[in-house]
């Protein structure tokens, strides 16, 4: 058997070959083979990085038609940080990098490295998002970033940099469901709005809060009229149980809305 080759069975009977490299005392896998060819060329690959006959995550790329990409980013970091991370993550200094492909590099914070060495980085249909504990957590979901949020109006990156996720760079403008921040004769206003096939406004309002509480009476205005669909609710953590219920009995709807849910009293 090739060098850092052995072979394994699968459930069907079936023999595959492993690859496995040990580097400063540590045992670690390179992944599964059709071939022993194929299981020997990745060792061989390792050692070539490891040994630091490549120097960078670039210089490796042309090594992917024996490793994935990811083991790449792996083994550089290992070898040049002394930390062992499964995920595509290269430590540098006062950040990580999380390498989704050669072309996409994510920076990250510090604080962050625990969270991101267990938690897989997953993109589907622009979106990027983690599994955790069984459901699909979006990256921005941890900055407070809502699911239905636009770039530009209710959150920016600082530097216009969007693949720089540490938190000194993203500025959440709007934590709140149905909110819009708009320009009036160059003032801030907020502008709440509900669907309900179809987009209805709700109010404009001065201040953030009463935006949020105006879609939060909109909401249960529309479950009292028997609309059943389920509408997140904002939670108002800056004003008190007191100064919400005074701004929820004085805030007001707009009479179109109003009108409309008139219908489903018939």
């Amino acid at each position: 058997m090739l060098q850092g080759v052995y072979t394994a069975v699968r459930k069907d009977g079936t023999i595959y070959y492993r690859s496995n490299i040990t580097y400063k005392s540590k045992h670690i896998s390179l992944g599964s083979f059709d071939s022993e060819l194929s299981a020997s060329r990745a060792y061989a690959t390792a050692s070539t990085i490891l040994l630091k006959e490549t120097n960078s995550i670039e210089d490796s790329y042309f090594h992917t038609h024996a490793l994935t990409f990811d083991k790449i980013v792996t083994l550089i970091n290992f070898r040049d940080n002394g930390m062992y991370i499964k995920t595509p993550i290269y430590l540098r200094k006062n950040y990580f990098s999380y390498y989704l492909d050669i072309s996409h590099e994510l920076k990250f914070d510090i604080d962050d490295l625990f969270y991101y060495s267990e938690h897989r980085i997953l993109k589907r249909q622009g979106h990027l998002y983690v599994n955790d504990y069984g459901m699909q957590v979006t990256l921005l979901s941890r900055y407070g970033i809502q699911p239905h949020a636009v770039c530009g109006r209710d959150y920016v990156f600082v530097n216009n940099d969007s693949t720089d996720m540490r938190y000194e760079n993203i500025k959440l403008l709007n934590p709140y469901h149905g909110v819009e921040i708009i320009k009036t004769a160059g003032l801030d206003k907020y502008k709440a709005r509900i669907h309900i096939n179809g987009n209805f406004v709700i109010g404009t309002y001065n201040t953030i809060e009463k935006a949020a509480i105006a879609y939060n009476k909109a909401v249960d205005m529309a479950h009292a009229h028997g609309i059943e669909k389920n509408y997140p609710e904002n939670y108002i953590e800056s004003i008190s149980g007191k100064e919400y219920a005074d701004i929820y009995t004085s805030v007001t709807v707009s009479n179109k809305y109003l009108q409309y849910l008139q219908q489903f009293d018939l």
